[in-house]
């Protein structure tokens, strides 16, 4: 996939296999793009936000 350089890839960051630039699970690890990212993000916000609460209030 990564030889034809009209083929957008990018890499798994879990298995390091090529995958097309579209896909949003990892054929091989079952890896999810894009869906921890968000979740990861949120958790983040919830805690700031927790902190922030406990510090002011």
């Amino acid at each position: 996939m990564g030889n034809n350089s009209q083929t957008k890839t990018k890499e798994c960051p879990s298995c390091a296999i090529e995958i097309g630039s579209k896909s949003k699970t990892c054929p091989v690890c079952q890896y999810e793009f894009g869906a921890s990212r968000i979740g990861l993000k949120l958790t983040a916000l919830l805690l700031i936000l927790f902190f922030l609460y406990l510090i002011f209030f």
